[in-house]
């Protein structure tokens, strides 16, 4: 590599300059909120939980009746008896065998709560966030609710199952002399049906002009592109000094920049660069807190510079412009970046990235552009494959209700529950949905990523139908230096590391 820097070329020798390999890339809209005054606040979110059941209960049930539809338990513990369905969790009956659907609610004590919250009112200071929210003298409970009441669940096997607030549950087994439902077996929706590869592109065709959809897929049967996604999560950028050194050398592998011949064809194949939350650092108020208070002068025009540090968005905007002339870019908003809070996180406004929102497809353009701004979550296809992604909040809200680390079996939960964010609205803000839930999966994805994640990870998992989802857990480029490369052809990912040597 070393040897191909400023080195001359030789007498009659031909250089090409190398062409980025294109991509299919279709958006799905799913997760844009309308605006204007058709975007109410002022709903309850109970709405959400009975939609979620709604949608989610058909397939539970056919699961647990396949499973449970000759299910005995012997003499030795409760005598011969057949499992009953029942249609309500206020219909189990005291020492009947039988099975119910409903929504799992986790009643921590040390989880966050609104009501107590507002009850105290001498905060001084906010108290800090919590890592977990699990009871350490075991006060924890679990509880199945539905439409008509709820009930507590117990048994060894809860303990082997991993399970938080929002999903969706068939379970088996009796109530005790206590009231509580002693569980024997549990069951969930599992991954849904999985679209094949360009079926999207093929079914929008046939509506078109027509053509069958067996023989537009045989355009594409087999067909190699040779091309890479590179994911890319936590860049947070501050707009210090520390930030520079290792953006500049990404930017140069992506635009081909760095290297020799190797590298440079390498970069070549990258076909489009997904940016996965949290591209911005947090904020750093230049003003001491107490200063802030006591300002009586209010800013009207423009902004104030004494709280506010336009540095990270001018880098952010300076650092894609670079990439944009030559590549296309996905940004998904993070739990750090300038977009709303609560989840669906809106697209990051256009105004904030001036020199790289020319890239971008014009405000009542439904095409995507060169560069989409876009939700967080985030749903589409690349190459024909179904991807789906966020910033990482779901799985860091999950991690907080479980024991251990293990982000890629919180990912596998959550694909296998069809919900993308089951803990949203308990402790994850989101927008009060009244007739829909687009968390809920109707389709499972190729590919599903998790953003701002510890250190990188990656498997495979397979559904019942023969369904295959390859799960990868993008770490934060700024602790780690580290960037996912995904080959379009074989799912395989590779991970690419920055180092920054120290020293002279």
């Amino acid at each position: 590599m070393a040897e191909d820097l400023l080195k001359t070329p030789k007498d009659g020798e031909d250089l090409q300059p190398l062409e980025r390999l294109p991509s299919s890339y279709r958006p799905m809209r799913k997760f844009h909120l309308d605006g204007g005054q058709d975007r109410q606040y002022q709903q309850q979110f109970g709405d959400m939980y009975f939609y979620r059941l709604a949608m989610l209960k058909p397939a539970i049930e056919q699961v647990a009746s396949d499973a449970w539809g000759d299910f005995e338990v012997s003499k030795d513990q409760i005598g011969d008896e057949k499992a009953l369905h029942k249609d309500r969790v206020l219909s189990v009956r005291q020492g009947e065998l039988c099975w119910v659907t409903g929504t799992i609610y986790l009643d921590m004590p040390l989880k966050p709560n609104i009501l107590e919250d507002i009850s105290k009112d001498a905060w001084i200071v906010a108290p800090p966030p919590r890592e977990k929210y699990l009871s350490p003298s075991g006060q924890d409970q679990i509880m199945l609710e539905d439409e008509s009441g709820r009930l507590r669940l117990v048994g060894t096997l809860l303990q082997q199952v991993l399970l938080v607030t929002g999903c969706i549950v068939a379970v088996i087994g009796t109530e005790n002399s206590s009231g509580e439902f002693e569980v024997l077996d549990l069951k969930v929706a599992d991954i849904p049906r999985q679209p094949q590869r360009w079926e999207l592109d093929d079914s929008d065709a046939a509506l078109a002009n027509g053509t069958s959809n067996k023989r537009r897929k045989s355009d594409h049967h087999g067909q190699a592109t040779g091309g890479i996604v590179a994911i890319v999560s936590g860049l947070e950028i501050t707009g210090e000094e520390d930030d520079g050194l290792s953006l500049d050398l990404l930017a140069e592998y992506l635009l081909g920049e760095a290297g020799g011949a190797a590298e440079r064809e390498e970069a070549a194949k990258i076909s489009r660069l997904i940016v996965a939350g949290n591209s911005i650092g947090r904020p750093t108020v230049k003003a001491d807190a107490d200063e802030q208070v006591t300002k009586k002068a209010v800013k009207k025009y423009g902004y104030d510079a004494s709280a506010y540090n336009p540095a990270p968005t001018a880098h952010l905007d300076n650092f894609m412009a670079t990439l944009l002339p030559s590549l296309p870019v996905t940004l998904i908003p993070g739990e750090s970046d300038p977009a709303s809070v609560a989840l669906p996180q809106q697209p990051i406004h256009p105004a904030m990235l001036p020199r790289s929102k020319n890239y971008g497809s014009p405000p009542t353009s439904k095409q995507a552009g060169w560069f989409d701004t876009t939700t967080n979550p985030w749903e589409g296809d690349i190459d024909g494959w179904r991807f789906m992604g966020n910033g990482g909040q779901p799985i860091n809200d999950i991690f907080k209700y479980v024991e251990g680390d293990d982000r890629l079996d919180m990912m596998e939960n959550v694909i296998r529950w069809r919900i993308g964010a089951p803990t949203a609205p308990d402790t994850l803000w989101c927008y009060p949905y009244q007739d829909q839930e687009p968390f809920v999966m109707e389709e499972a994805p190729h590919v599903y990523f998790v953003g701002n994640q510890p250190k990188y990870d990656s498997t495979v998992i397979e559904g019942p139908l023969g369904q295959t989802v390859r799960l990868i857990a993008v770490p934060k480029f700024k602790e780690t230096g580290e960037i996912v490369l995904l080959s379009t052809d074989t799912l395989e990912p590779e991970i690419l590391k920055i180092v920054l040597f120290e020293g002279s």
